[in-house]
């Protein structure tokens, strides 16, 4: 059964990046959504929604969407994917990925 897969990433960022660092960090991510198995893609900041309930700690929210697991799996071993972990991995202090399949 093909179930649509989610990957979700949250970013915080350190606190001493450049604005050169930033825009880096930002056209890094963006090249992810290039990757061929990727069906959606989403980069976010935090809204302005505020109840206690919301998390608006993070810098970044990635939402990627793939038809399978195994177009997950591809866009993981992915050279641009690899060379985003490579150049921007320093610019991050903390990051959360939740991954989940479709019911």
């Amino acid at each position: 059964m093909n179930r649509k897969f989610a990957h979700i990433v949250n970013f915080w960022l350190r606190k001493d990046l450049s604005a050169e660092e930033r825009s880096q960090f930002e056209a890094g991510v963006r090249s992810l959504g290039t990757i061929e198995t990727v069906d959606f893609f989403h980069l976010g900041t935090p809204a302005s929604t505020d109840r206690p309930i919301i998390d608006r700690s993070y810098d970044y929210c990635l939402v990627c969407i793939f038809k399978n697991q195994d177009d997950h799996d591809a866009y993981q071993v992915d050279p641009i994917h690899d060379r985003f972990r490579e150049t921007c991995g320093p610019l991050w202090d903390k990051v959360l990925i939740y991954d989940s399949v479709e019911v």
